[in-house]
């Protein structure tokens, strides 16, 4: 059977029409094969754009993308939809001021994902990123983080109390650029993933962000907490200070021309004083008393009063030295006067405590870029003057402000070698695309060419022999091939005469065809 196979193919090929052919579909294969090549090896890198989307959320990714006009293609194993690199952040830009993908993978799909008869240590790692994975999506939707990561040291409980081990967390935020944490929302988060995990305990959760920064301080500690307040206060203010000189300064001499900076003493001494006062305009008289007492020698009154008493008046004497004369309106034998006054008084407690972190003392430094033209000491005076009135300068407690005009160092900027360069890797792939078209073109397609060309010369010549011999005699093998490569009208002439002889019936449907009417045909 193969055998017959391959005679048929053989006899098929050495076909003179199937000959003349081949050269032809040689060259078509090669243009086929170097537009392959261009296709797998000029085409740009694909890069998924998201991974793990839901069905809506992918149609909406795609309509967003066929309206913004970016190019993307759909990986038949994993359905995830990717784009070239060089569209790729512009695509994920597009995207996010649409605000898709409208939700995150949840835990719940990788419980769904799980093969049934599965091992219970595999069902408890299932469980376990279920549960890290929705932390982080609660996590992601505070506001000035961008992306979290849970991670969840959590052993299953012994039986044993010497074996069993202390749970622990640990949180990886990524915060959007300008962006920061207070301390409650830092304690906000730990308390939010403790109470997620059964025996986890807040202080045993740890934060940290994309710098590598730990935000969950000791918070079993009252100074280091205390610390970590008091600079976090300190930084909050010589921030706003000098988010002040750059809103002032900016318009002025520009972005890059100057640069500040600003160093707050803060008072973080607390006194709580209480005074109790009673004001002397805030009385009132209550009650007043008064008693009068006499200091005569006289002896008192005895008897009843208007009787004559049985006792004899004393002797009578007399007296030359004039009685001493009294004041006017002074009643002889009143000696002495007691008074008593009672008063309603008012009370006032003031208990008073000092706020803390206020500005001891402000130290500012300005330093401005020098232009072509050097500043003068006007304009430095009014540039300090504008500083200071943006500061709210106080000599009384000591603040300075320095402004000086320097030129500033360039920058210098590490630029990468050139074979790390991006435009390297696209000409790489260029020049490959070149390297395998000129292999196919020059390397099986110019052998095509030549041996086309040999072979149509060859047969050139053998129709020119068989002419020179039908010119000498007749032949009744005459075909239209020969007919077609005569080269002069004479000796075409004479085939087509022999063709006739030898073939009347083919020449006479040709000559009907000749004449036929074009309506008819």
């Amino acid at each position: 059977m193969a055998t017959d196979v391959a005679l048929r193919m053989r006899s098929l090929v050495n076909q003179p029409l199937v000959r003349r052919s081949l050269p032809m579909l040689g060259l078509l294969g090669v243009a086929l094969a170097v537009v392959l090549a261009w296709m797998a090896i000029g085409a740009p890198a694909q890069k998924p754009l998201f991974a793990s989307l839901g069905d809506s959320d992918k149609a909406a990714v795609a309509a967003a993308l066929d309206v913004a006009g970016v190019k993307y293609r759909i990986d038949g194993d994993s359905g995830a939809l990717d784009v070239s690199t060089a569209d790729y952040h512009r695509a994920r830009m597009l995207l996010a001021g649409q605000g898709l993908p409208k939700s995150a993978p949840s835990g719940s799909a990788s419980l769904d994902a799980l093969p049934m008869g599965a091992s219970h240590a595999l069902e408890g790692e299932r469980l376990r990123g279920a549960r890290e994975t929705d932390l982080a999506r609660t996590i992601e939707a505070i506001d000035p983080i961008e992306t979290a990561k849970v991670h969840l040291a959590v052993e299953p409980p012994s039986l044993f109390v010497r074996d069993r081990v202390k749970s622990a967390a640990s949180v990886m935020v990524k915060l959007a650029s300008g962006r920061t944490l207070s301390d409650a929302q830092v304690q906000a988060i730990a308390h939010l993933v403790a109470s997620s995990v059964n025996g986890l305990n807040a202080d045993d959760v740890a934060i940290v962000d994309q710098a590598g920064h730990l935000l969950s301080a000791d918070r079993s500690d009252p100074l280091a907490a205390e610390a970590a307040r008091q600079i976090d206060v300190q930084n909050r203010i010589e921030a706003r200070y000098r988010d002040a000189l750059s809103r002032l300064l900016t318009p002025l001499v520009g972005a890059e021309a100057f640069t500040a900076e600003v160093h707050a003493d803060l008072n973080f001494d607390e006194r709580q004083a209480t005074r109790e006062t009673f004001p002397e305009s805030d009385r009132a008289l209550r009650q007043e008393q008064s008693r009068w007492t006499s200091a005569d020698n006289a002896p008192p009154a005895v008897g009843i009063p208007g009787t004559l008493s049985n006792t004899p008046p004393p002797a009578s004497t007399v007296s030359t030295t004039p009685p001493a004369a009294t004041q006017p309106g002074v009643t002889p034998g009143r000696t002495s006067e007691d008074s008593t006054r009672s008063f309603e008084l008012g009370r006032e407690v003031s208990v008073s405590r000092s706020a803390s972190g206020q500005v001891r003392r402000l130290s500012v430094a300005v330093a401005l870029k020098d232009s072509a033209k050097k500043r003068s000491g006007v304009e430095l005076a009014a540039l300090d003057a504008l500083v200071k009135g943006a500061v709210g300068f106080d000599g009384t407690r000591g603040d300075t402000v320095i402004v000086t005009s320097r030129p500033f160092q360039p920058v210098t900027v590490d630029t990468p070698v050139w074979w790390q360069a991006d435009w390297i890797a696209t000409a790489g792939r260029d020049l490959a695309v070149i390297v395998v078209v000129a292999l196919l073109i020059f390397g099986v397609g110019r052998p095509l060419l030549k041996r086309r060309n040999a072979a149509a010369e060859e047969r050139r010549g053998e129709i020119a022999g068989l002419i020179g011999t039908e010119l000498d005699g007749h032949r009744s093998d005459v075909t239209l091939d020969m007919i077609e490569a005569t080269p002069s009208y004479a000796a075409r002439v004479a085939l087509v005469r022999d063709f006739v002889r030898a073939n009347p019936a083919r020449a006479a449907v040709v000559v009907r065809n000749l004449v036929r009417d074009p309506v008819d045909a």
